[in-house]
């Protein structure tokens, strides 16, 4: 569920530098006439599948193909480990975010990405019954991933230049709902579908893995198909056209400006620590109930677990968004971001208390791992309001917000890669990985007490920035 919910709380931002100013930008205007071919569509017609498509393959890498590899034998601390690695595209797309500036059009890059993604994840499928099949399928994830972290960059390009702020407005619940819907079919109809052909129809886990990998592929190929026909262009970038030279000073004007900005260092450290907590319990909470109980889990099936991640667990984490909200509308983002900043970490009791408790009753542990994920809902609001108002506001504003998430996806990367060890040194024991979680959890509430807030922002504006919940 940890997804890159900056979808979750919408953009309202104007588009940096390498983009034209917001509003309706006439399509005919980006060159080589691929705009002529793409008549001006309702932005109901793109914007759902647009997200839908960013979802599905960052839940895919990130959480899917972690319950992959527990079915297939794969070490709990090498699950953690090497599937961690593969959110370092999303660490690392603002160094190469602004090489997509010269070259093509926005549209061009989410529909060859789409492609790139049906083709990479198809080869996971293919990988499955081979003995090296967990390397093999790790290259090719890694593939997925640098591909739908590019998606996410132009996509979000093609949203905030092709409408206009209140537009953006309008559409970001859309945006936000669309996302998580993506990330419910990843984690919840595809992983309860392998629990049903394993249970139901006796097929190996190779077999089920095969299948709904090869679904996956398909269902990217059809958003390719389909943003053929109804995605926008964006407007076109200023350097477009021109040599990587271009590109390269403006990439190196965002990174100084970015160090510029008043309390910045401390902004960043707000921004790492702000969920860290959260990224030990996304890794290792999936685990920990799929687990059997004589290894200290909850032994559920992927059925159970799909149903609880995928359905109560994203509803209870939708409800907590538009909570956030509506929270940080109507008290400012200033005032209420310590109370979202507990609402986050606060509920990481509830993994505490099933470790110790270790309920055998589907319904209440689900109940539980949704208060969890209705908190981290609501405070990720906050986490992505401070980017957007704090860090990003300035001439590099789609750059500076690009580079905010990295320091974000930093953080899943870095609590990925240690919670495996965490784990092995305490001896394999989840009571004691979730109590130093609650450990983990301090940091981030006192940051978010001393956080910075140099930028001044009015009060209808912050409204607008949240109406999307």
């Amino acid at each position: 569920m940890s997804a890159d919910l900056s979808q979750v709380a919408g953009s309202g931002a104007p588009a940096g530098p390498g983009d034209t100013p917001l509003g309706h930008t006439p399509l005919g205007e980006a060159p080589g006439g691929e705009a002529a071919a793409v008549q001006a569509r309702h932005p109901l017609t793109w914007v759902p599948s647009l997200y839908l498509a960013m979802g599905l393959p960052n839940v895919l890498v990130g959480l899917v193909a972690a319950i992959l590899y527990k079915n297939l034998g794969v070490s709990n601390e090498d699950i953690a480990l090497y599937t961690s690695q593969m959110y370092l595209p999303w660490v690392l797309k603002p160094l190469w975010s602004p090489l997509l500036e010269p070259y093509r059009t926005k549209r061009w890059w989410v529909i060859a990405m789409q492609f790139l993604m049906m083709a990479s994840i198809g080869a996971v499928a293919f990988c499955l019954p081979l003995d090296g099949f967990f390397r093999a399928s790790l290259a090719f994830f890694w593939i997925t991933g640098f591909a739908s972290a590019t998606q996410d960059i132009v996509a979000d390009g093609v949203f905030m230049t092709t409408m206009n702020p209140r537009e953006q407005a309008r559409y970001a619940g859309v945006q936000g709902m669309c996302w998580n819907l993506g990330a419910v079919v990843a984690s919840g109809l595809l992983v309860s579908l392998t629990g049903w052909l394993h249970g139901s129809l006796g097929w190996s886990w190779v077999q089920c893995w095969m299948a709904v990998m090869l679904g996956a592929a398909a269902m990217m190929g059809g958003f390719g198909l389909w943003h053929l026909r109804v995605l926008p262009t964006g407007a076109p970038s200023v350097v477009q056209g021109q040599d990587l030279a271009s590109a390269m000073v403006s990439l190196r004007q965002s990174w100084v400006t970015l160090f510029q900005k008043p309390s910045i260092w401390m902004m960043l450290a707000v921004v790492f620590f702000y969920r860290f907590g959260e990224g030990f319990i996304e890794k290792f909470g999936p685990l920990f109930l799929l687990d059997p109980r004589s290894a200290g889990g909850l032994g559920l099936d992927n059925a159970a677990l799909g149903h609880i991640y995928g359905s109560a667990g994203t509803i209870a984490f939708i409800a907590g968004a538009f909570l956030g909200g509506f929270i940080a509308a109507k008290m400012t983002l200033r005032r209420s971001f310590l109370l979202l900043a507990v609402a986050l970490n606060l509920p990481h009791l509830t993994y505490y208390y099933l470790s110790h408790a270790m309920p055998t009753d589907l319904w209440w542990i689900g109940a539980v791992v949704a208060i969890e994920k209705f908190g981290f809902g609501m405070g990720s609001v906050g986490h992505m309001l401070y980017m957007m108002q704090q860090i990003a506001p300035g001439p590099f504003k789609m750059t500076h917000y690009a580079m905010a998430t990295g320091v974000m996806a930093l953080t899943r990367w870095t609590t990925g890669s240690v919670s495996g060890w965490l784990y092995a040194g305490l001896g394999q024991h989840y009571a004691s990985f979730f109590g130093w979680v609650l450990v983990f959890s301090i940091p981030p509430i006192v940051l978010a007490w001393l956080a910075p807030f140099p930028v001044t922002v009015d009060r209808e504006d912050q409204a607008a920035a949240a109406g999307g919940h």
